[in-house]
Formats: structure tokens, C-alpha cells, sequence
């Protein structure tokens, strides 16, 4: 008995659990969980950070650099001592010596071909070119996660419909069944309409298979546990998608637009800045360098002594043995085996190429913008028509099923009208669906994406 009352438990608590368990995402959740877990952005932000760091570096390129030094020493061995030597005694004498020594040292640059300038110039623009880049890929992965959560809802749409065909052809089997049997209707009727619930069971698991695994997808692109059970919250969506028009878009100001906002297009630019600086940085390398330095120095040594007498460590370190010096020097490059000359080729070389690359990424662009133009154009027309043929398609089909009631039209008829308003809706809602991507992939091709407030 308890075995029995446990086990109805579990059958009773587990839905609520399950449900529970479930958990809602809306489309502009989606697209913060997407923008938040894409280890391609993450990546990204770190070579952004990256380049912060190397402008610092560069900028301290142009400060002095310090170094100090302190050593000690211990020696053993023969000394020649000319004190002795002109006693006439032995010269050479065993001694165990001790010093220490120290240092500071400071070498700036003064003239390097405005090599540090230059340096620091391609690194401003290395992080101008990183920046759109992640600009870039957050538009990638935003219009992704639309695109894939826009599918979903397309999927569940095609199912909801498949469904109710479904539930439409299950009563028709019915209504058949009765007719046959009183006999106003064959048999035949009663076969033919059970294989159509049959083929439309068919197209209910095949739109529930295409939504599993688009609903996959879509997980995937969010980086979240994909055992989890999610239900994807369904936005309002106008159905007056006739009020955009063509009369809102100029192809021309809209390739102007795309081309001045495109941020891979800005990301090239900056690295052809780049790849100008390092030419430059090649050429600085045929100018003369000119660095300057300064130095102070002393040392200690317990054989140091000053008419015989031994001198303190303080005074010889902070006093008798101190130096300082000054420097500037010349470095006047002559030949280098052509290193020089190749790299100066060779960055002109990537100049060309990177310039070559923009303009073909412009063409790109272009290509993009009128395609999507088109495409959009098309949708359009095609979204009228699809409207237009669902209301005439739902007019036969129930003018169709009133004529079959009374036995005015037959079970063929029928099901040619049933199986022409099923198709009407599906290419009303896929025709929808592909209106509302049109609008957002021109929005990507335009660099328009920012993924506040995404509706659609």
C-alpha cells in the first residue's frame, strides 16, 4: 500500500517539477545571454584589452630608461705592489681584496627616424581596428540569435497549423464514418479520409522534429546547458508588414549608409592606417639615431688607500670615487645586407594588398545591400499574394465543407480545398517569417544591428 501511494506521488509531483523547471526566454533575453556567453566576444574583449596595454607601453616609449646596478667582489690571489717594489722588497704578495661597486644609468632617445611616434600611431590604430572587429562580431552573433529564434517561432507556427489540420481531418473522420454508415456516403470516402489523417499525423511529427532541432540550435547559439527545458516566449509581431514599404529605403542611400557604417569596412580602414605606419616605421629605419645618456658611478675597495693611510667606505663610495658622466651618440646606419630596403618592399607590399582587400570588401557590401534590396522587394510582393490567397483559400475551403455537408460536393473536392487552405497558411506564415528576416538581415548588411530593443 505505502509502495502504491508513493508511486502516485511521484506521477504527481513530477509534471509540477518538470514545469517547474522550465524556463521562459524572450527574444531580447536570448540576445543578452547570447551576447554574454559567445566565447568568440570574450576572445575578442581580451585582444581589446591587450591592445590598451601596448598603447601604454608604446607611450612610455618615449620616457628615459633607467637602470641601476650594485656588485660585490671578492679576490684572492698574487698583487703586484709597486710600494714594495721600490723598497726593494718583493712585489708580489698574496691578498684577499673586497669591493663593491654601484651604479644608475638613464639613456633616452632623442631621434630614432620618429620610429616611437609612428609605433605609437599603428597601435591607436590596431585598437581602432579591434574595436569595430568586436563591434562587427556582436552584430554576427545578434543576428544569428534572431535569425535562429526567429525560426523557432516560424516552426511552432507551421506546427500549431499542422495541428489544427489535424484536429480538422480527425473530425472529418468522423462525419465520414457517420455518413458511411447510414449510408449516404461509400466507404471509399471512409479510407480515403483516414489515410489523410494519416499524412497530416505525418506532417505533425515532421514540424515537431523541425522544431526540436532548430529549438537545438538556437540553444547552442546561446551557450546554455542544452538538457534544460526552455520555452521561447512569442513577441508581437504586426501584421501590418504592407505599411514597409520600398518607399522607405533608396538603394543608393542605403550602400552610402552601409558602406559609412559597415564596422568590418571601418576595421580595414584602420588597418590600412596601421599598415601606412609601419611603412613608415620601415623607412624611419634609413635615418640616423640619436640617444643621449647620463650616468653615476662609484665603488669601495679595501685595498684603496690615500698616502698610505686607508680611506672609509663612506668616503670612498659618497666621496673619492664617485664619477658621473655624460653622453650623445651618433648611430648613422650604413648597410645592413638589404634588410632594411626588403622591409621597406615588403610593408609596401601588405599596403597594397590590405588596399585591394577594402575594395573588394566595398564591392562586397555593395553586392550585399542590393541583394538584400531585392530580396526585401520580392518578400513583399510575395507576402501580398500569400495574404491574398489565404483569404481566398479559407472562402473555398469552408464553401467547400458546407457544399459536402449537404452532399453537393465530394470527399475529393474536399480535400483538395482543405489541403490548398493548409498549404495558403503555411505560405502566409513562412512568407511573414521571411519578411521580417529580410528586414533584419538589410539591417545587419547596413551595420544597423545594436541589439537594444530588437523587435520585429
Amino acid at each position: 500500500m505505502k509502495r502504491i501511494f508513493y508511486l502516485l506521488t511521484c506521477f504527481l509531483i513530477l509534471p509540477l517539477v518538470t514545469i517547474a523547471q522550465t524556463e521562459q526566454i524572450s527574444l531580447q533575453e536570448a540576445i543578452n545571454i547570447a551576447l554574454e556567453n559567445n566565447y568568440l566576444l570574450k576572445q575578442a574583449e581580451n585582444n581589446l584589452d591587450l591592445t590598451e596595454h601596448n598603447i601604454r607601453s608604446e607611450y612610455a616609449d618615449f620616457l628615459p630608461t633607467v637602470s641601476g646596478r650594485v656588485s660585490g667582489s671578492r679576490t684572492a690571489g698574487q698583487q703586484f705592489i709597486f710600494d714594495r717594489f721600490s723598497e726593494g722588497l718583493d712585489p708580489f704578495v698574496d691578498v684577499t681584496s673586497e669591493a663593491v661597486s654601484g651604479s644608475v644609468g638613464a639613456d633616452i632617445i632623442i631621434f630614432d627616424g620618429f620610429n616611437n611616434i609612428n609605433t605609437l600611431r599603428a597601435s591607436q590604430q590596431v585598437q581602432i581596428s579591434r574595436e569595430e572587429s568586436l563591434r562587427r562580431a556582436r552584430e554576427n552573433v545578434i543576428f544569428t540569435t534572431a535569425s535562429r529564434y526567429l525560426q523557432v517561432l516560424l516552426d511552432m507556427q507551421l506546427l500549431e497549423i499542422a495541428e489544427e489540420n489535424l484536429v480538422t481531418s480527425q473530425r472529418q473522420v468522423e462525419q465520414v464514418r457517420a455518413q458511411v454508415d447510414v449510408g449516404s456516403r461509400p466507404t471509399v470516402d471512409l479510407y480515403n479520409q483516414e489515410a489523410q489523417v494519416a499524412n497530416d499525423e505525418l506532417t505533425v511529427t515532421q514540424r515537431q522534429n523541425s522544431l526540436n532541432i532548430n529549438k537545438l540550435l538556437l540553444v547552442r547559439q546561446l551557450q546554455i546547458d542544452p538538457l534544460g527545458n526552455y520555452e521561447f516566449v512569442i513577441p508581437e509581431i504586426s501584421d501590418n508588414q504592407e505599411a514597409n514599404t520600398l518607399a522607405m529605403y533608396n538603394l543608393g542611400d542605403l550602400i552610402d549608409q552601409a558602406l559609412l557604417n559597415r564596422s568590418d569596412i571601418k576595421s580595414e580602414v584602420a588597418d590600412i592606417n596601421n599598415l601606412r605606419y609601419q611603412l613608415k616605421i620601415a623607412r624611419g629605419s634609413l635615418f640616423p639615431t640619436i640617444s643621449a645618456s647620463a650616468s653615476i658611478s662609484s665603488r669601495y675597495s679595501d685595498q684603496y688607500s690615500l698616502a698610505g693611510a686607508d680611506v672609509s667606505f663612506s668616503d670612498q663610495f659618497f666621496d673619492q670615487q664617485v664619477n658621473r658622466s655624460l653622453g650623445l651618440s651618433i648611430n648613422i646606419p650604413i648597410f645592413n645586407n638589404w634588410n632594411r630596403m626588403y622591409n621597406i618592399e615588403n610593408s609596401k607590399v601588405q599596403l597594397k594588398n590590405a588596399e585591394l582587400s577594402l575594395e573588394n570588401s566595398r564591392l562586397q557590401v555593395i553586392q550585399e545591400v542590393t541583394q538584400a534590396y531585392n530580396d526585401y522587394s520580392s518578400y513583399l510582393k510575395e507576402f501580398s499574394a500569400a495574404e491574398k490567397s489565404l483569404v481566398a483559400s479559407e472562402k473555398a475551403f469552408e464553401t467547400q465543407q458546407q457544399r459536402y455537408n449537404v452532399g453537393a460536393s465530394t470527399l475529393i473536392e474536399l480535400s483538395q480545398a482543405q489541403a490548398s487552405y493548409v498549404e495558403a497558411q503555411s505560405n502566409y506564415t513562412q512568407a511573414r517569417y521571411n519578411l521580417i528576416f529580410q528586414e533584419k538581415l538589410l539591417d545587419y548588411y547596413l551595420g544597423q544591428i545594436t541589439g537594444e530593443d530588437i523587435e520585429f
